[in-house]
């Protein structure tokens, strides 16, 4: 008999969804003679058992389209709302999973999902995860699908902020996506060539920042680009908050576990830091700041060729492993290679910037700073 292989799409969305899901089906239905299913809006879908077939009609033109046409949400099976309750609905999709008579679950996402998918697979699910995020911060990857796209519109950005910044003598500070990994703001600081590079791992020194940008106004140059993560913090903001986490982490230890209330995944608060940023280093150095927070325009429109190749050479090595009966992996991008990593080596970390990266150390070396020195 064939095998019947679910799919869904979880967490925010990102370029690419549609080309690994093109990749994962049609190798599945042409050379594995698979049937595969797609669950609607992530694990609510599969909780409500909400499909649809994925064949080569509804699989056909979507290799460049934006978004996921399965749909997606931020939604746990352990603390899922339901009926303005939340509850663990992890029975429901176990259930469905079986009802569904699938052979595998293959699970797209971020970190979140990859802990979600986790969790399903110790309640005895078959379980494939594909990293997938705009941020770039799963490990045990070189790099997940939406990244280089992401990357290339922060980049085109920076590029066409230049021109403003210089024309009207002004600070202009470019906030993107990444909350606890800066390698967005990272890439397209480097490849824009910032001035100022902030990022969540290299806690700044506002004073260090403005005096790399009063450097900059003495020796002629009456602007600077500033390229900052949504998590990226003051050195002093940074020390607050690792108080809090060491007290946080002190009461839970004395606290029985609950569940917290309200929505299980809030979206990010952005622009408070970075707005507060301008209106300090505007009293600072005496000049103009504007900010420019890119948000979800970072996730938007078609996937770069690169995210392209790389959502197709994993989706079809995915259905290459589930005819393997390979399972409680994530598929991680290896050099050239596709390669199962075991899903529990995944879960619970993340990817940040080495302080040593090539990115980082490049930058320095042609003058860049990071408000550190």
């Amino acid at each position: 008999m064939s095998k019947q292989v679910g799919i869904l799409t979880a967490g925010g969305d990102s370029p690419g969804l549609n080309a690994v899901l093109r990749g994962i089906g049609k190798a599945a239905l042409e050379q594995f003679h698979m049937e595969v299913i797609g669950f609607r809006d992530g694990f609510r879908g599969l909780m409500e058992n909400r499909t649809v077939d994925l064949d080569e009609q509804v699989l056909s033109g979507i290799l460049t389209v934006g978004g996921t046409i399965l749909g997606t949400s931020r939604d746990k099976p352990h603390r899922m709302l339901v009926g303005g309750k939340q509850m663990d609905m992890t029975d429901a999709i176990v259930e469905n999973y079986h009802r569904n008579h699938l052979d595998v679950l293959v699970c797209i996402g971020g970190g979140g999902t990859q802990k979600n998918a986790f969790r399903l697979m110790q309640k005895g699910l078959n379980i494939i995860t594909l990293p997938k995020t705009i941020d770039n911060d799963v490990v045990l990857t070189d790099v997940s699908f939406g990244f280089n796209t992401a990357l290339g519109i922060a980049t085109e950005a920076v590029d066409r902020l230049h021109s403003t910044a210089h024309s009207h003598h002004r600070i202009i500070l470019v906030e993107t996506m990444g909350h606890r990994a800066g390698w967005l703001a990272l890439g397209a600081g480097v490849a824009g060539g910032a001035d100022v590079i902030l990022i969540p791992e290299i806690p700044y020194d506002v004073d260090k920042v403005a005096n790399a940008i009063l450097r900059r106004s003495r020796g002629g140059k009456h602007f600077s680009i500033v390229a900052i993560a949504e998590g990226a913090l003051s050195m002093k903001d940074a020390a607050v908050l690792k108080r809090k986490a060491k007290s946080k982490t002190k009461k839970e230890k004395n606290t029985p576990a609950q569940a917290s209330p309200g929505s299980s995944s809030p979206e990010r608060e952005q622009g408070s830091n970075t707005l507060k940023l301008a209106a300090r280093l505007e009293k600072l150095t005496g000049l103009e700041s504007r900010v420019t927070i890119l948000g979800y325009l970072q996730r938007g429109g078609t996937p770069s060729a690169d995210d392209r190749i790389l959502a197709t050479r994993l989706g079809t090595a995915c259905a290459a492993l589930i005819d393997s009966g390979v399972y409680g992996v994530m598929l991680a991008a290896r050099g050239d290679k596709a390669v199962p990593v075991p899903l529990e080596d995944v879960v619970g970390r993340i990817k940040t910037v080495p302080a040593d990266h090539s990115w980082t150390e490049g930058a320095r070396r042609v003058g860049t700073s990071f408000g550190d020195l």
